[in-house]
């Protein structure tokens, strides 16, 4: 059984890490069709476009939100609970 909890901890991690890099990659290499922030060009870029690419970060930030809290809760807080009992 432990084994089963290790291999459905790990794809978790796995798929955030997933979400969070899609994110990154629409942001700046599908939307918009530039890999740099847009800076000046905001003026003259479409609204849809700079909309769509907010969207995908918030994704992204929500995605990277879910990662450490989760890490949080599965890694470090057991560890330092064991610190504290066996102190």
């Amino acid at each position: 059984m432990q084994k089963w909890k290790l291999i459905i901890h790990r794809i978790i991690i796995g798929l955030f890490i997933l979400q969070i890099m899609y994110g990154f990659y629409m942001v700046f290499f599908v939307v918009g069709g530039n890999r740099y922030p847009l800076f000046l060009r905001a003026v003259e870029t479409p609204i849809e476009v700079i909309l769509k690419r907010r969207l995908y970060a918030i994704e992204a930030w929500i995605a990277f939100a879910g990662l450490t809290i989760y890490l949080a809760l599965t890694e470090f807080l057991p560890q330092k609970l064991r610190q504290l009992l066996d102190h």
